[in-house]
């Protein structure tokens, strides 16, 4: 930040580097910290949360019913906590998990199969007579009945559980998955790993930097100005950028120029002098932005991104040859008023307006056919860069398209755990 201007610029870097390094995760632990231990130096004491505090360190809470398949495996709290007044004593201690897996089976599942439990007494390993019974004779005729799994006494277990677990679920929003016991160990545990290994959804504040893909005619501009409108991003064509420059005989413009009267493509050093020069802009930085026309292939996305201009929500507009096809093809332009018209969905009112419309050359179907196979050729790369971009139906009606951008954009994405 510039200590010398007023007001303060801030750095088109600095919203990157937060969400990046997930600061605003970092400061909201460390005031839970401060919160819970009340420490009389308070910077020693976050120094030291700094060195401990570490998304690595797994900290995972199993919960679940007598004989429901609870473990422990690495650092794992199994059983724990069994009542909402444990769930308060953890928290006060500064103990939170960032996974709660609860594990659910009906009752008479859970009786039967307590009953088939054997324990040896020489070594302590439990067996079960239906699922793991030990090969050697000798083992199998010193096992023994453990004591507490009586039908009745585990009944009683059952009931107890049911009444506390009510309670302390309510304390784990967000990070409770429940898993069915009911089925393989082997399935039971996979399911876990999935969930501790999945994404959790990040609240931190972010500023939208929004990137739509798709080909010609799945109405990229049409979104980008609704979202530009709701939410006062900027709507960043890179065309229409290209062509401002030309219009405005910029130093920039006077060598696009060439390109355009030749009908070549712009170099992309070009596109990324005109393109960097806007979403530097401090209305680009602090209300965010909409992007669209670019990348439009692999190289570009991760210059792009080298540049330090990557996006936080990506969206690929699926739309179907067909469809473009309908769209494009039937446009129409009236020479005389410069009025647009579609022959399907909005036909000229006169058949003397008809007679004399017009068709751009670039609405031709060879054309359309040419940009959708370039769009398509590159699209699967793109979609793997972008690896949490989210595929959106754009073969409906706009406003319906508009909801699943919008949902994308309000919930928060998710935070990767190592």
């Amino acid at each position: 930040m510039d200590a010398t201007s007023f007001p303060h610029v801030i750095p088109p870097e600095m919203p990157q580097y937060g969400q990046a390094n997930h600061i605003f995760q970092l400061m909201q632990s460390m005031l839970e910290q401060l919160l819970i231990h009340q420490p009389q130096d308070p910077i020693p004491f976050m120094i030291q949360h700094l060195h401990l505090d570490s998304d690595d360190v797994p900290k995972i809470v199993i919960l679940g019913p007598p004989a429901s398949g609870k473990t422990t495996i690495g650092w794992v709290l199994d059983g724990l906590p069994e009542s909402r007044e444990q769930v308060l004593m953890m928290q006060t201690l500064g103990l939170a998990p960032r996974h709660v897996i609860v594990l659910n089976a009906p009752d008479m599942v859970l009786i039967e199969r307590n009953l088939g439990k054997r324990i040896d007494p020489q070594t302590g390993e439990i067996y079960h007579t239906t699922f793991d019974w030990p090969p050697e004779p000798e083992t199998q005729n010193r096992l023994v009945i453990p004591e507490g799994i009586s039908e009745l006494e585990t009944a009683r277990k059952l009931l107890e559980y049911h009444r506390n677990v009510i309670r302390i679920l309510p304390s784990y929003p967000g990070i409770l998955k429940a898993i069915s016991a009911d089925q393989p160990c082997v399935d039971i545990f996979y399911q876990a790993l999935t969930y501790v290994q999945t994404h959790h959804r990040s609240n931190a504040p972010f500023t939208p930097r929004v990137l739509l893909c798709g080909p010609l005619g799945s109405g990229k501009s049409l979104q980008a100005a609704l979202l530009a409108q709701k939410y006062g991003l900027v709507n960043v064509c890179c065309g229409q950028l290209l062509k401002e420059a030309v219009a405005d005989k910029s130093k920039h413009g006077e060598v696009i120029r060439p390109f355009f009267e030749k009908h070549m493509a712009v170099p992309d050093s070009i596109i990324m002098k005109i393109l960097t020069q806007r979403l530097d802009r401090q209305d680009s930085v602090q209300r965010g932005w909409v992007l669209h026309g670019f990348p439009r292939d692999l190289d570009q996305a991760q210059m792009l991104d080298s540049l330090g201009y990557s996006p936080n929500r990506v969206f690929f507009l699926n739309v179907p040859l067909d469809s473009v096809m309908e769209r494009l093809t039937l446009r129409r332009t009236d020479p005389v008023t410069g009025e647009r018209y579609h022959l399907m969905h909005k036909p000229p009112p006169t058949l003397e307006i008809q007679e004399r419309l017009l068709q751009n050359p670039r609405d031709s179907e060879e054309r359309v056919k040419l940009k959708m196979d370039l769009f398509y050729r590159n699209a699967a790369e793109l979609e793997q860069f972008y690896g949490q971009a989210v595929t959106v139906n754009g073969d409906q009606d706009p406003y319906t398209v508009f909801e699943y951008i919008e949902s994308g954009i309000i919930n928060p994405l998710p935070k990767k755990v190592p």
